[in-house]
C-alpha cells in the first residue's frame, strides 16, 4: 500500500486494520469463563491455604493477580465494544467484571474514552492519565507545588499507593466528574453496592477477617500492576506530546504508546495490552486479535519497542521537555541550573 498524504491517513489505518476490528463471541466466551474459573479456583485455594503459612497464600496471590489483570483487560474491551459483538452483551459483561475489579463500568468507560481521544495532547491533560507537567510548568510552580508534584511522581506513590488509591477509594466516590454524568454516577453507586453486598456476603460465609486476607493482596498488588501498565504504555522518554494545534490522533497512537514487548505468558496475563499502539491506533480490536495483527501487519512494527527491564528506567522520567520533546527525569533541571 503506497504511504498516504496526510488526508488519508485514517483510512489508510482503516483499511490496514479493518480485518482485526472482528469481535469473535466464542473466543470471548472462552475468556471470560476460563478465567473466571481460575480466579474462583484460586480464590478458594488461597482461602484454604489460610491454614497454613502466609507466605503461601501471598504465593497464590500472584495468579489471582494475573486473573484480576486479565479480568480488568475484559472489562476494557467491553467498553470499547470490542469484546462481544454486541454492545448490550459488551455492557452487561462489562458490569458484572466492574463488580470484580472495583471499577465502576460506565464511568471508566468515559474517562477511558476521553484518554483516549486527547492521549498526548498537551491543552487536553486531565481526565483518565497518569499527570505529566512541562519542564516549564514545573519551574513555573511554587516551592510547594514542586514538593507534591515530587511527591506524586515518586514511585512509591505512583505504583505502590496508586493502585489502593485509585481501586479501593477513588473509584468509590470519583469527585474528578460532573454531576450532570448521571449514567456515570449511577455506575458508581450500583458498584459500591455490589461491593458492599459481596463484602457482606463473605463476612457471613468466612468471616471478613479471611476474606480481606485473601483479597486485599489480589486487589492491592492488582491495582499496581494496572498502574504500570497504564504507565509504561505512555510514559517512556520518545513519547508524543504536542499542543492542539500540532496534535495528530495517529500520531499519537503510533508514536505516543509503547510495544511492551513481555514474554509470552504475561501477554495473555496482561490480555495483550502491550500491542498498546496498536489498541491506539484501532480501539475496535479485541484483545484476542492484537497479536495476530502485530504479525501480520508489518506497518505497525516501527514503534518504541520496551522490554521488561528496559521499562523500569522510565519510572525515572517525570517532565515533558518542549525544546527536546523528550520526557525527562528530575535530574534534567541540573542541566539547566535550575535545582541543586
Amino acid at each position: 500500500m503506497d504511504k498516504p498524504s496526510e488526508v488519508s491517513v485514517e483510512r489508510y489505518w482503516n483499511q490496514l486494520l479493518a480485518p482485526y476490528m472482528k469481535s469473535d463471541n466464542r473466543k470471548a466466551w472462552f475468556q471470560l469463563s476460563t478465567t473466571c474459573a481460575m480466579f474462583a479456583g484460586n480464590w478458594y485455594l488461597m482461602l484454604l491455604s489460610l491454614e497454613g503459612p502466609y507466605w503461601v497464600t501471598l504465593l497464590l496471590a500472584l495468579f489471582g493477580v494475573g486473573m484480576f489483570t486479565r479480568m480488568f483487560i475484559f472489562q476494557h474491551d467491553c467498553g470499547h465494544a470490542s469484546f462481544f459483538n454486541s454492545r448490550s452483551l459488551n455492557n452487561a459483561v462489562g458490569i458484572f467484571l466492574g463488580f470484580l475489579t472495583l471499577t465502576p463500568y460506565f464511568y471508566w468507560r468515559r474517562a477511558h474514552a476521553h484518554h483516549h481521544a486527547t492521549s498526548g495532547d498537551l491543552d487536553r491533560r486531565s481526565l483518565g492519565d497518569v499527570d505529566t507537567l512541562t519542564v516549564k510548568e514545573y519551574i513555573a510552580l511554587s516551592r510547594w507545588g514542586r514538593i507534591k508534584y515530587r511527591l506524586y511522581r515518586h514511585p512509591v506513590t505512583l505504583f505502590v499507593l496508586g493502585g489502593i488509591w485509585l481501586f479501593i477509594l477513588k473509584h468509590r466516590f470519583p469527585w474528578d466528574i460532573p454531576r450532570t454524568w448521571k449514567k456515570e454516577w449511577a455506575s458508581v453507586i450500583w458498584t459500591n453496592l455490589a461491593v458492599l453486598g459481596i463484602i457482606a456476603l463473605a463476612w457471613k460465609l468466612i468471616g471478613i477477617e479471611r476474606f480481606l486476607l485473601v483479597q486485599l493482596p489480589i486487589t492491592i498488588i492488582g491495582g499496581s500492576v494496572g498502574i504500570w501498565l497504564f504507565y509504561i504504555q505512555h510514559q517512556f522518554e520518545d513519547t508524543y506530546w504536542r499542543n492542539t494545534t500540532e496534535w495528530d490522533f495517529h500520531r499519537a497512537g503510533i508514536e505516543g504508546s509503547s510495544l511492551y514487548d513481555l514474554p509470552s505468558v504475561l501477554h495473555w496475563f496482561t490480555g495483550n495490552i502491550g500491542f498498546h499502539h496498536i489498541h491506539h491506533l484501532a480501539s475496535r480490536i479485541p484483545n484476542y486479535r492484537l497479536k495476530e495483527c502485530f504479525r501480520k501487519v508489518p506497518e505497525v512494527h516501527g514503534v518504541t519497542r520496551l522490554t521488561f527491564w528496559q521499562s523500569l528506567r522510565s519510572a525515572r522520567l517525570h517532565l515533558w521537555d518542549e525544546e527536546s520533546r523528550k520526557l525527562v527525569g528530575f535530574a534534567f533541571l541540573r542541566t539547566l541550573q535550575l535545582e541543586a
